[in-house]
């Protein structure tokens, strides 16, 4: 199918604006914060506290979402795009406002450190230490620590599948699922046909996922290591359910579907959606494209159903 209306129209209106892959670093980050001003507001919530812990690079800041009920709730911790290099707790704060309400859920979102000042593997080792520190904790979070799940976005989709990955081999905490907002799996070279099929003009380009990639590893070589590229795993059994999301018209759709394919072929519970007509980062649209609403309800209704079975 086509570009949806509503995604078509929001292009649109980045018409003429810079390309990411062509600004300094501090540039594009201020060009992505200014994307918070028109995205819809988010839910309201009962409780959002920010707090420091220690991380394993300093002070790591996590932001906490509580819904309005009576806990112990499940826990979500929650990993934002970013393309490892852009983007923070707020651009996603109305995703983690969507589902805290939606899943019914504590959501925790972590300030990881981002490259090219802290390149692969620090943020990854910040993502780990939030998720053992919020299992830990999670009865002071009005959480239940049995009822774990990470969950991210693009990168953090990426970082999410990671953690899982390394929870498995490094130790807890247990986890029942794993949710991957279309994720980035896999290095950009050699691609698969959607990089080429969507290299340009639905947003997210190859260009620019070449300069995130250029900014997060420090060798190219790096990319090899499945905690950087976890589609390369030669292993994946084991891994808690998972839930993928890809987009139609995203570079990085087959290889978020591929990842999905090797985690069933592993004998992981499974579930793939394409969302048509689709691009990448559109669930930031949330209360303004019909099709990003769609999709975080069945995002959030697959999330409680996990939980539901973990009971």
């Amino acid at each position: 199918m086509p570009v949806d209306p509503q995604i078509r129209a929001l292009l649109d209106r980045g018409t003429g604006v810079p390309a990411t892959h062509t600004l300094p670093v501090a540039e594009a980050r201020r060009q992505y914060e200014a994307r918070i001003a028109l995205m819809a507001p988010p839910p309201q919530m009962a409780k959002v506290v920010e707090r420091s812990i220690d991380g394993p690079g300093g002070p790591l800041k996590l932001r906490i979402y509580t819904p309005d009920g009576s806990g112990p709730f499940p826990l979500m911790i929650f990993f934002h795009g970013s393309g490892f290099v852009l983007c923070s707790l707020d651009t996603h704060d109305g995703m983690c406002c969507n589902l805290a309400t939606g899943v019914g859920c504590v959501v925790v979102s972590v300030d990881y450190r981002l490259a090219p000042e802290h390149k692969f593997p620090n943020g990854l080792n910040d993502c780990l230490a939030a998720t053992r520190w919020a299992a830990a904790n999670a009865v002071e979070l009005g959480a239940d620590p049995s009822l774990i799940m990470v969950a991210g976005d693009s990168a953090g989709g990426n970082m999410a599948a990671v953690t899982a990955l390394r929870i498995r081999d490094e130790g807890g905490p247990a986890l029942c699922g794993q949710v991957l907002l279309y994720p980035v799996t896999d290095y950009h070279t050699p691609g698969t046909p959607s990089y080429t099929e969507n290299a340009d003009g639905f947003g997210l380009t190859r260009d620019t996922m070449e300069w995130f990639w250029e900014h997060y590893l420090t060798d190219p070589v790096e990319a090899e290591n499945p905690h950087a590229s976890p589609l390369r795993a030669r292993d994946l059994t084991g891994l808690p359910p998972a839930y993928v999301l890809s987009a139609e018209f995203d570079p990085l759709r087959d290889e978020a579907e591929l990842y999905g394919m090797r985690l069933r072929a592993a004998g992981v519970p499974t579930e793939i959606i394409r969302r048509p007509g689709m691009n990448h980062g559109f669930l930031f649209w949330v209360g303004l494209v019909a099709g990003a609403d769609a999709a975080m309800a069945e995002t959030c209704a697959w999330a409680r159903q996990a939980f539901r079975k973990a009971r």
